[in-house]
């Protein structure tokens, strides 16, 4: 199970690392950060799909709130805790962000793994315009025995 938190950790530093490449591409600002609370559950061998609470703050300080629920396809196999996840948030320069501008659907690359204490990311783009990206700030942290690898979706709406 140590190789397989080295394999992930690798991955994730990969994925870290390619996120910041994309984004430089283009140029973009940072719009605030998004900070969400997912669900602990099952694995199964093909994916997971787990509730997230999410809130988003803006650069200027006012905060948003959303429901959500991330889903994962590939390789997800274990139980894990309750986890926390940390983006940036970032657009295009010039692009419009106004209220609930983080609702819709984020799709990306993701790894992670667990043994007691893990941790994961997940690099995801997408958004009402499918002009926002989410660049992993802090990593996943979680509880349980668990490995996986594969594509992340993550839908946003308003809470409440």
């Amino acid at each position: 199970m140590i190789k397989l938190v080295k394999i992930a950790t690798v991955a994730l530093c990969t994925l870290s690392a390619g996120s910041r490449v994309m984004a430089e591409e283009t140029e973009s600002t940072k719009i605030g950060v998004l900070e969400c609370t997912i669900d602990g559950g099952f694995g199964l061998l093909l994916g997971s799909s787990k509730d997230a609470a999410c809130s988003f703050t803006h650069a200027d300080g006012s905060t948003e709130h959303y429901s959500g629920k991330l889903s994962k396809l590939g390789l997800d196999i274990g139980v894990s805790g309750e986890s926390y996840m940390k983006w940036i948030v970032v657009t295009p320069i010039g692009n419009e962000v106004g209220s609930h501008a983080l609702q819709g659907r984020y799709a990306g690359i993701s790894a992670g793994a667990s043994v007691g204490l893990g941790v994961g990311a997940n690099a995801l783009i997408g958004g009402s315009n499918e002009k926002i990206a989410l660049q992993p700030v802090s990593v996943e942290g979680k509880t349980g025995l668990n490995l996986a690898v594969g594509l992340s979706t993550l839908n946003l709406a308003p809470a409440g």
